[in-house]
């Protein structure tokens, strides 16, 4: 597939890219999608739940009303769960919800969500560019030349770059990551990719096997 490179102020290089059809045209896997994006926000959990069970709940020990002759259930203690105020039967627990995958199922599941965006002709290539300063009105500006100003958008670039990074840390509906930081969660997240012409190399690098 052969995409035109744009200026990051929209005007046309005159230049054309071809995205790899070992990365952005594979046979997309929907499983190995599903298991990625689910470790993904598994791992988002901080897990740090936790409700007090029986013994850590502060109260009187001592035996609430006589065992027999009240015409109800016996009841030994305040901090019984049938009590309002008492501990939780089987409440949760601080755990961790993370989980492993195999390297190359998360490199399908990545190969595969680029390809879909691909298919759909959501990704934009611009020519490797840099803000003179962190300045908000200048992304916006990129993304109103673009024709994305009110898609959401995933801006990839090569290497890290402050002025670009702080430009669009403000912007709701955008993110900016590099290359190597590329997540199947962030690309299926967006409708549109903005694919800075030097990530490309990068992201060939770190998928092609």
């Amino acid at each position: 597939m052969s995409i035109s490179v744009v200026k990051y102020t929209g005007e046309d290089t005159g230049r054309k890219v071809t995205l790899s059809s070992e990365v952005f045209g594979v046979k997309p896997n929907d499983h190995a999608i599903y298991l990625d994006v689910k470790q993904f926000l598994a791992n988002q959990r901080q897990g740090t739940h936790k409700a007090k069970q029986r013994a850590e709940i502060a109260g009187s020990t001592r035996k609430i009303k006589k065992q027999k002759g009240t015409g109800t259930a016996r009841a030994g203690s305040i901090k019984s769960p049938v009590f309002r105020g008492g501990g939780r039967v089987f409440g949760p627990q601080p755990r961790n919800y993370s989980f492993k995958l195999n390297k190359k199922l998360k490199e399908v599941a990545r190969k595969s969500a680029l390809t879909y965006k691909a298919l759909d002709k959501s990704i934009a290539i611009v020519e490797d560019f840099n803000f003179e300063a962190p300045k908000t009105k200048d992304y916006l500006k990129m993304l109103s030349a673009l024709a994305l100003a009110d898609k959401k958008t995933l801006l990839v670039l090569p290497e890290a770059n402050k002025s670009v990074a702080l430009s669009g840390r403000n912007i709701q509906n955008t993110k900016v990551v590099m290359a190597n930081m590329l997540t199947t969660y962030d690309v299926l997240n967006a409708d549109n990719l903005i694919l800075s012409e030097g990530s490309i190399e990068k992201i060939d690098n770190l998928l092609k096997k």
